[in-house]
């Protein structure tokens, strides 16, 4: 699954000479947590609630509520913008994306196609989204979890067994434990939760937990 099939694409974007009163009521108004800001056509930076949040009114300052609101009114973008903006290409993986939101601990991504212009958003909201649909959770049916093996022909043996019973697959993820172990996770159509659960283990893949999502 790509950036692009997961991203907000056209998204709003605000110039680096609008005033931080702007961005403010721009974010607020549509629910926005960051905005990118983009001079002719480029992208140039990022504005984020906290950086909005950062030259807000606090208990320490010496001015006055108007004098405050004077300053922010006349306070452009290009002054408080972050400048190195993390992005991310259209036709990258999602996990690539989700990898980036991950190790740099931000909640969004600007997507760019390749002359630097900002096409999308994507957001952990979004990755989240298609893990709950990679794991096909909204389908409801039944959930395996099964003790697995790294070698070779896993696949063939568990999926040989499930076509035998005429099971239908929804979903399948496999993933290493902290212990190095590894688990396989099926959704499916089961009928006969006992018997699937006999001819696995008896083929050394032990179901270790079963439970139907409705």
């Amino acid at each position: 699954m790509f950036v692009q099939q997961r991203m907000t694409s056209n998204p709003i974007t605000i110039p680096s000479t609008a005033t931080i009163a702007d961005a403010s009521e721009l974010m607020r108004a549509n629910n926005f947590r960051r905005l990118p800001v983009v001079d002719n056509g480029k992208l140039v930076g990022l504005i984020t609630d906290r950086d909005l949040r950062s030259v807000s009114a606090s208990p320490a300052t010496t001015l006055s509520i108007f004098e405050l609101n004077y300053l922010l009114a006349k306070m452009q973008i290009k002054d408080i913008m972050q400048k190195k903006v993390i992005t991310i290409q259209s036709d990258a993986t999602v996990e690539e994306a989700a990898l980036l939101l991950y190790n740099h601990r931000i909640g969004g991504l600007v997507v760019i196609d390749a002359q630097g212009t900002a096409i999308g958003v994507i957001t952990e909201t979004d990755v989240f989204k298609c893990f709950v649909d990679v794991m096909g959770i909204i389908e409801g049916k039944t959930r395996l979890t099964i003790d697995v093996t790294d070698k070779i022909g896993i696949l063939h043996e568990i999926t040989e067994i499930f076509y035998q019973m005429n099971i239908n697959i929804s979903s399948m993820v496999t993933y290493t434990l902290p212990d190095g172990k590894k688990e396989m996770v099926i959704r499916a159509d089961i009928g006969d939760a006992a018997q699937l659960s006999e001819r696995l283990a008896a083929v050394g893949y032990p179901i270790h937990h079963i439970v139907h999502i409705k």
